[in-house]
């Protein structure tokens, strides 16, 4: 979803944000669980839109999980302010299946360091309301760097303050990508840390418990303007195992 990061491994080797381009992505995924949790299958579309000093972002999801059917829509936009700084605004809400949000906000705060501006800080926050009542309020910090090789690599820890229980948590990831726009990229993640709540069935959820996940995607542009992304994920918590992968095609538009 579109609030789940700061900065996404990007698809430049240029600090974000990107130069002027706008784009839509569609995507389908599935996912496997073990521990009779059943299997997830998603599809959407992503679409983005310069429009002066704002990047303009929209999502698309349509899925289901643990049984039950759910779409997502979420919206946001990245503003730069000057050559150091910008900040992004991001807003989601579920239809009302239990696992999506009723509603989530994401901000955050970034600036370009160095005399390359090649090093950039970031400072978010969050909130995620439930349908089942319980809240997540978060605080982010992260940074990322751009090396001179077609190499960026990114990490962040999140704090988290979840209630009913007041239950803290935190969570951090590193990433990296290798390669270049218009060529074929390489991005990795690797995420840890603890969860407050995770809703897997109406009026069941999963307290306060350690989890990670990995996943490797290859980004590879067919044509000028095209091009195809697959990945694979692998989540662990102490309950089940999720498994699976994603194919997707992507386009710039003029």
């Amino acid at each position: 979803m579109l609030a789940q990061a700061a900065i996404e491994p990007p698809p430049t080797s240029t600090p974000v944000p990107p130069a002027s381009r706008s784009g839509v992505d569609v995507y389908t995924s599935l996912h496997q669980l073990s521990s009779g949790f059943g299997n997830w299958r998603e599809v959407g579309i992503r679409g983005s839109y310069e429009s002066g000093a704002h990047r303009l972002r929209a999502e698309l999801a349509s899925m289901r999980r643990y049984g039950e059917s759910g779409n997502y829509v979420g919206a946001g936009d990245t503003v730069t302010f000057s050559e150091d700084w910008f900040a992004s605004l991001s807003a989601g809400a579920g239809d009302g299946a239990f696992y999506l949000p009723r509603y989530r906000l994401d901000a955050f705060v970034n600036r370009k360091f160095l005399p390359g501006r090649n090093l950039i800080g970031t400072v978010g926050a969050g909130y995620y309301r439930a349908p089942d009542g319980h809240a997540d309020r978060s605080a982010s910090l992260g940074a990322t760097y751009y090396f001179s090789q077609p190499l960026v690599v990114q990490g962040e820890v999140r704090f988290n303050n979840s209630t009913p229980g007041s239950i803290r948590t935190r969570q951090q990831f590193i990433a990296a990508t290798w390669g270049r726009d218009k060529e074929t990229q390489v991005i990795g993640r690797y995420g840890w840390g603890r969860e407050g709540y995770q809703t897997v069935a109406q009026g069941m959820s999963l307290v306060d418990f350690r989890s990670n996940e990995a996943s490797l995607k290859v980004r590879h542009w067919l044509g000028p303007n095209w091009g195809v992304q697959v990945g694979v994920e692998r989540y662990r918590n102490p309950f089940y195992v999720r498994s699976g992968g994603n194919l997707g095609f992507f386009w710039q538009l003029p």
